[in-house]
């Protein structure tokens, strides 16, 4: 028996032993089919994951800048944030050094208000002094002169009016002579001889007063001739005297005009020694300013000569108009000069930064909006167009046209009452809808 139990127990242990290769194989098989198909599940799950769409990004509603669609008419403008007011051509009193001179006082500096009559520096130049005081001389010695040479002139001309009027009397009676010598004649009482003789003495005597008044005038005229080449010399040493008189008093260097007093490029001091024609001084009229706008060059090409405009100083707005476009372009502007039609606010100076608004045209009867942070005129751009509730925005092509400072025109894409976000959106390119909380 115990040997049979024992047999029995062999062979059922060798049965264990064969029949486990064939469990592991099968077990092996069996996870292997898990592995795959967890595998393949992995994978479809991936896939589906790829094709959802990404959730849409949240936006604080607070944060953006919505705008609604409008119709209506609006003034198409533009603007200039870099400006200067700079005087006009004509408010200008530039003023130049009559002679070579040294500088003694400076009585004037810079920002003071002055009147026509202030002095605002003092100069020196010996040698104009020398040359005024010989011009004096010179004058009063032509002045001499001409009184000389007419007083001798006047002698002369009285000889000679004097011997005219001897040769007349004589002249007149003879005259006198002939005729009743004629009536004695004619009456028998003389003879024609004697007749004669008086008649021919009477010609003669009246060509030598022909002569006689002919010689007068001639010498008048000569008479008239001298005394304006002296006075011709007179006029000569006084303009002389004068124009060293005007640039002695041009030492005292006065204002001109009324107004503030600009400084120069090259400050003077006193010592300083300047050359003729040297700018010594300038004044500028504070009531005669311009505004000078810088314009971008993709905005100026509309700007025309009389367009009416608005400068702000920041202590006022004052309006004007057009009145000069500069053709040349630098660092990407052109400057549109201002000209300034009402008076201008207090502290208003040359150099004050202001800012313009150029009036270009009236719109009338169109769509528009406000103006992107982002894009330009006549052009398509891409915004976020807000939904009903304004809850959410999705991301719509508008095509725009003509643009002012604060508006642009719509051309397609958006209608009258729809409310777009005009605020700089680049953060999301990349997606086509979002959610506003």
């Amino acid at each position: 028996m115990e040997g049979s139990n024992w047999h029995g127990k062999c062979i059922y242990l060798d049965a264990m032993d064969i029949a486990r290769p064939d469990i592991k194989l099968k077990k092996r098989r069996q996870l292997i089919v898990w592995i795959g198909v967890a595998v393949v599940v992995l994978l479809v799950a991936g896939y589906g994951v790829s094709r959802l769409k990404p959730a849409s990004p949240t936006v604080d509603a607070s944060a953006v800048w919505p705008d609604t669609v409008k119709r209506g008419n609006i003034i198409r403008q533009v603007r200039g944030s870099t400006g200067t007011l700079v005087p006009r051509e004509d408010s200008i009193e530039l003023i130049p050094a009559q002679t070579e001179a040294t500088v003694l006082r400076i009585r004037a500096l810079p920002g003071t208000i002055v009147t026509p009559d202030t002095i605002l520096l003092e100069m020196a130049d010996p040698q104009l002094q020398q040359q005024l005081l010989n011009a004096q001389f010179a004058l009063k010695g032509a002045e001499a002169d001409y009184r000389s040479l007419q007083a001798q002139l006047q002698s002369t001309l009285m000889d000679k009016k004097t011997a005219a009027a001897a040769v007349n009397s004589d002249y007149t009676q003879d005259q006198l002579q002939a005729l009743t010598d004629k009536q004695l004649f004619d009456l028998g009482v003389i003879s024609g001889l004697a007749y004669q003789k008086s008649k021919n003495t009477a010609d003669q005597l009246t060509t030598q007063h022909s002569l006689s008044l002919e010689q007068l005038d001639v010498n008048q005229k000569a008479i008239e001739v001298q005394l304006a080449s002296s006075q011709a010399k007179i006029e000569q040493a006084r303009a002389l005297m004068n124009l060293y008189e005007k640039q002695s008093s041009a030492l005292q260097v006065r204002a001109g005009i009324s107004g503030v007093v600009a400084p120069l490029p090259t400050p003077l001091q006193a010592g300083t020694h300047v050359t003729a024609g040297t700018s010594v001084a300038e004044v500028i009229q504070m009531d005669k300013l311009k505004a000078a706008l810088q314009i971008a060059e993709t905005q100026a090409h509309d700007i025309q000569i009389g367009q009416p405009a608005t400068i702000d100083t920041h202590n006022g707005v004052v309006a004007g108009h057009v009145i000069r476009i500069d053709p040349s372009v630098v660092n990407g502007t052109r400057t549109v000069d201002v000209s300034l039609d009402g008076p201008l606010p207090a502290g208003a100076v040359p150099q004050l930064s202001v800012d313009g608004t150029i009036d270009l045209e009236h719109l009338n009867n169109v769509l528009y909006v406000g103006r992107p942070a982002l894009g330009n005129e006549n052009s398509t751009l891409s915004l976020f167009k807000e939904d009903p509730d304004h809850k959410g925005a999705v991301r719509v092509p508008v095509k725009v046209g003509k643009a002012s400072v604060q508006y642009i025109t719509v051309q397609d894409g958006l209608k009258e009452g729809d409310t777009v976000i005009l605020s700089d959106m680049s953060r999301y390119d990349g997606v086509d809808r979002i959610r506003l909380e």
